[in-house]
């Protein structure tokens, strides 16, 4: 075994290596020393090997290794799959464990398991591992405790959470706010408050749960009220507010807070930036863009999305070839689908149809998402045609459309006038796929049929919706009929409690 004298130059050794190949050279130095077995050395090179994501199977590669490797080396790589969102190969290990001679699960174990099921809100995954805390005898201890209530909290299943806290006999800050956190998340602020109110000592985080529940149910001016209580405040505070009122369409609140902060982080930024950019104020996005890198803030990838959103509602070419070039300047990945989505998109409304496709077909694989915008870009660009063929090749791929690839392309057909493959998908969203027809896809047929000439079975098809259409949806249609007509449209509408449409000359 490894002497005690040697332990401090080996941990300095393996906390200077900074990359895989350092590690891997450290290992090669390890079994030269024949210290390959030696549970301390490993466990404390594989707490460095799983902290690198790209280097979790010499990680496991290095565990195997090991003849009888102990509950510590197990609780090792486990958090280290357990970080990297590693599902299945955690529960693997974990079942490995229960069957060594070597180890056995403790409280570590099944935190880490917790932890991996609270992220990806695995419910039956997490009940198993409630189930073994039960058989280990340590479901009330504190560790565990807050990590089940946390989990059922993240999952909404705040019966469950709320039992394991009234079986726990000992309750630190911790569990409390877990509780907090988990009827603020499934949208229920009075048990929340209660809770809260019962807690004997409070933290930030507790203050904060309070804030982004009050927010979530659409409370913003609760939640101001809950922040401007706060004993101390962070910037998670400013930016979850800053979110709060940016989605609630309040841009003016939004920026006197976002003044306001103290410190203003990446995170702050992205909020306002992209809080400007969802409520159609392009220009204060870019403005905000440009005095965010005046500051020495780095843009990360959610803020460039906002930006290219921006540019896309302006829709000058000139930008967006600006944007795309900085894009290509930058460490960020572009290949990452919810940044070429945006950089597809923002090509395609600007114009460069050419450029969208050379993204587009540069890409190894598609989603939804990166479908969804080439095939806006050709709708955009008065190519129903591909927007239909494209839209086909999708679902050929075996990628299930959702409401807003049907708003797509519906669109299309919309915009290219294509009356019968338009009717054919809007019949398949709910024949094939058991969706139900959302007002965007009705206002899309009555555009189209009002189109065509077909204004009698655009307005059946509009009183048949069963809730209440979008205004814009009555828009298309008293575009359509001739000015004798318009007057009887105009009592329905009455009737239905709408009024009329700004900018609508004929209403």
């Amino acid at each position: 075994m490894l002497k005690l004298s040697t332990r401090p130059s080996i941990r300095l050794l393996i906390q200077s290596c900074k990359t895989l190949c350092h590690l891997q050279q450290f290992h090669a130095h390890i079994i030269c020393r024949g210290l390959e077995q030696d549970h301390w050395t490993i466990s404390n090179l594989l707490k460095l090997l799983t902290s690198l994501s790209a280097s979790l199977s010499y990680s496991t590669s290095v565990f195997n290794r090991v003849i009888a490797p102990s509950t510590l080396l197990y609780n090792v790589l486990l958090k280290g799959y357990s970080r990297n969102s590693r599902s299945r190969e955690s529960f693997l290990l974990y079942t490995r464990m229960k069957k060594s001679d070597s180890a056995s699960p403790d409280e570590y174990t099944l935190s880490s398991l917790l932890t991996l099921c609270s992220r990806e809100c695995k419910l039956r995954e997490g009940q198993i591992v409630h189930g073994s805390a039960i058989r280990y005898g340590v479901a009330v201890d504190m560790f565990v405790g807050s990590g089940l209530i946390d989990f059922y909290g993240k999952c909404t299943e705040m019966i469950s959470a709320a039992k394991v806290f009234d079986e726990m006999p000992d309750r630190n800050v911790v569990c409390w706010t877990a509780l907090v956190a988990g009827y603020a998340n499934a949208g229920d602020m009075g048990n929340a408050r209660n809770v809260f109110g019962r807690m004997p000592v409070r933290n930030s985080v507790s203050w904060t749960a309070m804030i982004i529940g009050l927010v979530k149910t659409g409370d913003i001016v609760g939640a101001r009220k809950w922040f401007d209580e706060m004993p101390r405040k962070n910037v998670v505070d400013y930016t979850v507010l800053i979110d709060g009122y940016a989605k609630s369409g309040d841009m003016a609140s939004a920026m006197a807070l976002f003044e306001s902060c103290p410190e203003k982080d990446i995170v702050a930024w992205s909020a306002l930036i992209s809080g400007f950019a969802q409520n159609g104020m392009p220009k204060q996005a870019l403005e905000m863009f440009k005095e965010m890198e005046s500051g020495g803030v780095k843009p990360d990838d959610f803020i460039l999305v906002s930006l290219m959103s921006a540019c896309a509602q302006i829709g000058s070419l000139d930008l967006a070839k600006s944007v795309d070039h900085y894009l290509s300047e930058t460490s960020i990945d572009a290949c990452q689908a919810h940044v070429m989505a945006a950089l597809i998109g923002m090509n395609a409304r600007c114009g460069n149809m050419a450029r969208a496709e050379v993204l587009f077909n540069r890409m190894p694989q598609h989603d939804l998402i990166t479908y969804c915008s080439m095939i806006k870009g050709y709708s955009i660009d008065g190519r129903g045609d591909q927007a239909i063929e494209l839209f086909n090749r999708m679902l050929d791929e075996g990628l299930v459309p959702d409401e807003v690839a049907f708003t797509v392309i519906l669109s299309a057909c919309s915009r290219a006038g294509l009356v019968e493959e338009g009717w054919n998908f809007f019949t398949t969203l709910t024949d094939k796929y058991s969706l139900v027809p959302t007002p965007d896809h009705y206002a899309c047929m009555v555009d189209l049929l009002s189109k065509a000439g077909r204004l009698e079975a655009a307005y059946q098809l509009l009183v048949s919706y069963p809730l209440e259409p979008y205004a814009c949806a009555w828009g298309a249609l008293l575009g359509a009929y001739r000015w004798l007509d318009v007057s009887l449209l105009r009592e329905k509408m009455k009737e239905r409690g709408l009024r009329k449409i700004l900018g609508c000359s004929w209403v």
